[in-house]
């Protein structure tokens, strides 16, 4: 029993989800330089911001559904969204994504709303973004650069860290860019002039290639950190590989339930946030199953439309966890306005993974989760859809048990275990049941050797003739 002068430790999770809920932005606190040209770098700090997209296929409700996800993005990453605006293009402008026009009309509502950030829906070209930025004089950034500082907002491990930065400078690279003179001088001052002196003259290096020079080398020291970690990462799952256990991945949109579908099946506590990305780290539990046999399940990253490739590279070590799957189980949001389009985003991303590796995919079990929380009608329409999901709600615990059933089905027995009583003259049967399978008990009698051991099923079959009945 727990007495009010101790309280009850809280888990690594709920001080998590208690350290993001406790941070609140300050409204009236900002620093914002008026002059946007003057900016030679700056951090990603959003607050109020306007929302930009480009509708060139597909439906309008298409359309307004890929902004309704950038405004989750955003408001996952500290923002308060003021307005939304779709441009309907052919393609998108080369130099200012939604055209010269229509980028006048843009800084007119930056003016009205006030708002000091605009975010674009897809990924922009350095001369896009530069272009755009001196039109609406706010600072301007893409899909890609929001998900990376969400990405940077939730690591917590080592690895994790070290994911994130490596992608946020893949893609700070070729985006580099300042103004006048601060980026464009040279390492020796006057540099060829005549009156530097000894030492100064010649081209030298001008500031941003210095930097350029700088985020290559961290890049390179990142990589070397990130693939020694990752040796860590397959001795761990080469253990879990040799084990008894089978291999269950659970893949999935953000925000989708796969954390508290982890926490359901295997009792564990990990962190579980109504929240894009919440979770960065492969978490990996035990549980079993109703037989018996255990099984490792490992919670991975969340994937979402457009997941930008830099992050694809960056967090190659926690999509590996993909590949050695037995058994991939993919969550869905029954309670999502798309859920077919998110289904889509996902195999999309696992495909490129596992054709990458060169490998059969694992056998995928489709999961519709909070059916709590979604419409009869659109259950109705999933179950029409997707005949062989499984529904479940995570949160009331609803379809867990015919969850669990279905995984044991998918994942087939690989050995069995067996009684048998072996003759003295096929010490051979003895040996191999000793090298391949994991012997419980061993007797001696009249008419040979017993033993009591779990087998792979081809060797179970070819003891049959022993059985000890």
């Amino acid at each position: 029993m727990t007495h009010p002068e101790h309280p009850a430790t809280p888990s690594t999770g709920e001080l998590a989800l208690e350290d993001r809920a406790s941070l609140r932005r300050v409204a009236g606190l900002s620093t914002e330089l008026t002059d946007v040209t003057e900016v030679e770098y700056r951090q990603l700090r959003l607050e109020r911001v306007v929302l930009v997209g480009v509708w060139t296929d597909g439906s309008a409700a298409d359309a307004d559904a890929s902004l309704a996800e950038l405004a989750a993005l955003a408001e996952t990453a500290g923002s308060e969204v003021l307005e939304g605006l779709i441009q309907r293009r052919d393609k998108p402008d080369p130099s200012t994504y939604i055209g010269s026009g229509k980028a006048v009309e843009l800084r007119e509502v930056v003016l009205a709303t006030g708002a000091d950030t605009v975010i674009c829906d897809g990924e922009l070209s350095p001369a896009q973004l530069n272009s755009l930025e001196k039109v609406v004089k706010v600072k301007v950034i893409d899909r890609t650069a929001l998900i990376l500082d969400i990405f940077a907002q939730h690591a917590t491990s080592r690895e994790g860290k070290a994911q994130v930065s490596l992608a946020q400078m893949e893609y700070m690279l070729p985006r580099l860019r300042g103004w006048g003179e601060s980026m464009s001088r040279q390492a020796g001052g006057r540099a060829g002039g005549a009156g530097g002196g000894v030492g100064t003259r010649g081209p030298g290096e001008t500031k941003i290639e210095t930097d350029r020079r700088r985020i290559r080398e961290r890049m390179a020291k990142l990589r070397r950190e990130i693939r020694d970690m990752k040796k860590i990462r397959d001795t761990q799952r080469s253990r879990r590989l040799t084990s008894d256990a089978a291999s269950v991945a659970i893949v999935g949109y953000t925000n989708a339930g796969k954390s508290s579908l982890l926490n359901a099946l295997t009792g564990a506590g990990v962190l579980v946030e109504n929240a894009l990305f919440a979770t960065l780290e492969p978490t990996t539990r035990r549980g079993e199953f109703d037989d018996g046999r255990p099984f490792v399940l490992t919670d991975t990253v969340g994937f979402v439309r457009h997941l930008p490739t830099q992050l694809v590279e960056a967090f190659r070590s926690t999509l590996e966890e993909v590949v050695d799957a037995d058994l991939l189980v993919h969550v869905v949001d029954g309670s999502d306005d798309h859920p077919l389009a998110q289904i889509n985003a996902v195999r999309q991303v696992v495909n490129d993974v596992i054709v990458e590796y060169d490998i059969a995919p694992p056998p995928e079990l489709l999961v519709v989760n909070k059916i709590d929380a979604a419409t009869d009608l659109g259950l109705a329409a999933l179950r029409r859809a997707l005949p062989d999901a499984v529904f479940v709600s995570a949160h009331t615990g609803e379809g867990l048990d015919r969850l669990r059933a279905r995984m044991a089905e998918m994942i087939p027995p690989t050995d069995a275990t067996v009684d048998v009583t072996i003759p003295y003259d096929r010490g051979d049967l003895v040996a191999r049941v000793h090298a391949d399978g994991r012997v419980d008990a061993t007797e001696h009698t009249a008419d040979g050797t017993r033993i009591k051991a779990r087998v792979p099923m081809a060797l179970a079959a070819s003891l049959g003739e022993f059985a000890t009945f």
